[in-house]
């Protein structure tokens, strides 16, 4: 199982960048975790367009859908010039099913639903959930490979519950919207302090900082993410990347 960032900022890309989108790839399938603002110029860099073939997508906001729809049109080209013969499958929330039916392009594209008890696939990778505390319908992603895992938090306060849900992963890709003292959960986001406390109660290998803010010295993010947590702190950009083979830990 391989794990890129393709976007990784808050709200709204900068410059050349992209917001929050990754990539998973397992047995030659790739799978898209959210595709926000920016994210199908930026993921050419890590992956064809023509190879996706599903989007998990964790919940409506633009930031993690705003580029749905290049996507789908993405793939009627690529389709209508046989260079794919495959439909993109967009799996989304079930509460917000209505909000994602204009994606719904059959033959290019269709739209799936799943819920918080559902499971996934991608290859040899299971995909698990669970609700986060946002101002609408979310899930946090689970990926797991044998004895590997990662956690996608996407957007969400941190709660005991999360912590659970991410359990002795690997890797845990969590937001970070704010710093250290400042209310994250009033919009519904975590701290740097606030994902430092989930790695560390989680036992989790590793800590990347993603959905970052537009404000303050990203650099300060690691610096407190670091006084919650004992394990390796990094922050997301384009291009980074894990792998984890089978059978290992």
């Amino acid at each position: 199982m391989k794990i890129s960032v393709a976007g990784y900022w808050g709200a709204y890309p900068e410059k050349d960048g992209a917001t929050s989108c990754f990539v998973l790839e397992s047995e030659g399938e790739v799978m898209l975790l959210d595709c926000g603002s920016g994210a199908v110029s930026a993921l050419p860099h890590i992956t064809p367009l023509e190879d996706i073939t599903d989007v998990v997508v964790s919940h409506r906001h633009h930031d993690h859908t705003a580029d749905l729809g290049a996507l789908v049109y993405s793939r009627i080209v690529a389709m209508e010039l046989e260079n794919s013969d495959e439909s993109l499958n967009f799996h989304v929330p079930k509460a917000e099913k209505d909000f994602f039916e204009v994606f719904n392009k059959e033959p290019f594209s269709k739209v799936e639903t799943y819920e918080e008890t559902d499971q996934l696939t991608c290859g040899s990778v299971t995909l698990s959930f669970m609700k986060t505390d946002h101002p609408v319908p979310c899930m946090a992603v689970r990926l797991q490979e044998e004895k590997r895992s990662i956690v996608y938090t996407a957007d969400t306060v941190y709660s005991p519950e999360l912590a659970a849900f991410s359990e002795g992963a690997d890797l845990i890709i969590a937001e970070c919207s704010f710093y250290k003292g400042q209310d994250a959960a009033r919009y519904g986001h975590m701290s740097s302090t606030d994902a430092g406390r989930l790695a560390e109660e989680a036992d989790a290998g590793e800590l990347w900082l993603t959905h970052l803010p537009h404000f303050g010295n990203h650099n300060d993010l690691i610096r407190e993410a670091e006084g919650e947590y004992s394990g390796y702190v990094q922050l997301a950009f384009r291009g980074l990347s894990k792998e984890y083979e089978e059978n290992t830990r």
